[in-house]
């Protein structure tokens, strides 16, 4: 006989929810490495963010959802006058630090750049600890900014491994959402009950499709779908912190579940444990603000452009060989038509590579795209995969994102192969990326401040010491104008 009924007898929570909340309220981060590359990592952000102000379609986005709204405690957005909510605030600072594209990523069977968890761990911490000194209490310390981006890093990253979530057709800022909720409700004096609740939340939530990310619709909502994962994530976590109940099953529950709705009953993996891991071996864009599949592949062109520079009417064909993911993510042909399909297009990326020797955000703009050569050689190109790049881009002691360039012309000649495997802010070259790194971080605060602000704000954030023990209201003051 047929069962007619469920059988309502509410479950314990997921285990990987447990999982998460535990490693956010308990762990205690040993690692002087992670700190480290954490600083790295939030100001070559915020770096990031102030550049992105530059671009109107990013700053028509910015301010009160209602102009002329007044908050209490507002929060401060990076190279801004703007006071705004902590929601609205979470989603104008994921806003401008994934703008330009031009910072962190991680990559395995997902990808995802972590540090767009920025947007709800400052916001918060801004927010909480205006609260904190009203009542007479101390402020939080930028370390313990440093903190949750270590462990939201962590909980992207690890998720991310072996759980391919593009593959269902889900975009990765899922995992952006996931995150901010746990780090965000842990800093506006959540519980471990609470972190639980709230993570049921972000899983239950709506998911973003990849629809903007890919063509033939790609668009500039790619370049604020972070700020919008992580602002939810803020007001899930505020909901949560108001007394609203958690969904304990939501990721397991047969029928109505996660992983039976979204994730083709599949059942989410956890390869290893919650540490310290992503945040140590997080990759930056450091030269370009390219993709991060297409770095090396750029890195190549502009080791290529001064043999090839002279000789562009003469080139027969261009072979560009990669690594699977690069193929099905950014390989494209046809129109381009507009900087964000341009940025997520590997032939167009090596084309100005190959021509300026140099990539820079406004060259993805309509008047660097209408020269006719970049469309001429794009004509030109043949990208094929690497077995071997696609099994190394996997390989957790290897990481590596290798592509290989070469140039064959109309008289039989060519170039010599110029291969790359690991980009500039790949963690087996940082000492080598890290002084160029800051060094961008000042050439972004020039964008904004004059000469002295920037240097003063440099000299301060570039010293461990002095940014992590700065309280984050005057780290928050610092950065408005």
């Amino acid at each position: 006989m047929s069962q007619s009924f469920d059988i309502n007898l509410r479950p314990n929570p997921d285990e990987l929810i447990i999982q998460i909340a535990d490693y956010v309220m308990d762990y205690e981060i040993q690692s002087d490495e992670a700190y480290e590359t954490a600083k790295s990592c939030l100001i070559d952000t915020l770096g990031c963010g102030l550049l992105a102000l530059s671009f109107p379609a990013c700053t028509k986005l910015l301010g009160p959802i209602v102009e002329g709204t007044e908050v209490p405690y507002g929060v401060r957005v990076p190279g801004t006058s703007n006071l705004l909510d902590p929601v609205k605030g979470a989603f104008d600072i994921g806003c401008i630090i994934r703008w330009l594209d031009f910072n962190d990523t991680w990559l395995a069977a997902e990808w995802g750049h972590p540090s767009d968890n920025l947007g709800a761990i400052l916001a918060c911490a801004d927010y909480v600890s205006q609260k904190n000194i009203e009542s007479g209490a101390e402020p939080l310390k930028v370390r313990d900014i440093l903190e949750m981006m270590i462990k939201a890093h962590e909980i992207q990253g690890i998720l991310a491994l072996e759980n391919s979530f593009n593959r269902v057709g889900l975009d990765h800022v899922v995992l952006v959402k996931v995150a901010s909720t746990a780090v965000a409700t842990k800093i506006l004096g959540g519980n471990r009950e609470d972190v639980i609740n709230a993570l049921t939340h972000a899983w239950v939530d709506g998911q973003s499709l990849r629809t903007y990310r890919h063509a033939p619709n790609a668009g500039s909502r790619k370049s604020w779908a972070a700020g919008d994962a992580t602002s939810r994530a803020v007001r899930l976590a505020m909901i949560t912190l108001s007394g609203e109940m958690g969904y304990p099953s939501v990721l397991t529950a047969k029928t109505w579940g996660f992983q039976d709705v979204l994730f083709k009953g599949e059942s989410l993996k956890i390869p290893q444990e919650f540490s310290t891991y992503v945040m140590e071996n997080v990759l930056f864009k450091i030269s370009f603000p390219a993709e991060f599949h297409a770095q090396t592949a750029v890195e190549a062109a502009i080791k290529i452009h001064p043999k090839i520079k002279d000789r562009l009417g003469e080139i027969d064909k261009i072979e560009i060989t990669t690594h699977e993911s690069a193929i099905r993510i950014i390989s494209k042909v046809g129109d381009l038509n507009n900087p964000a399909d341009r940025d997520h297009c590997l032939q167009y990326m090596v084309a100005i590579g190959l021509i300026k020797g140099d990539l820079v955000a406004e060259d993805y703009e309509d008047d660097v795209a209408q020269d006719p050569i970049i469309d001429e050689l794009r004509s030109k190109m043949v990208v094929s995969e690497s077995k071997e790049y696609s099994e190394d881009y996997l390989d957790p002691d290897k990481r590596s994102i290798a592509n290989r360039l070469r140039v064959f012309f109309n008289d039989g000649s060519s170039t010599d192969e110029v291969e790359v495997q690991y980009p500039i802010g790949h963690r087996r070259r940082r000492d080598e990326g890290i002084p160029i790194l800051e060094e961008k971080f000042l050439r972004n605060l020039k964008t904004v401040f004059d000469d002295e602000k920037a240097q003063k704000i440099y000299s301060q954030f570039i010293d461990f010491e002095k940014l992590s023990s700065m309280s984050v209201v005057d780290f928050q003051k610092l950065l408005s104008v």
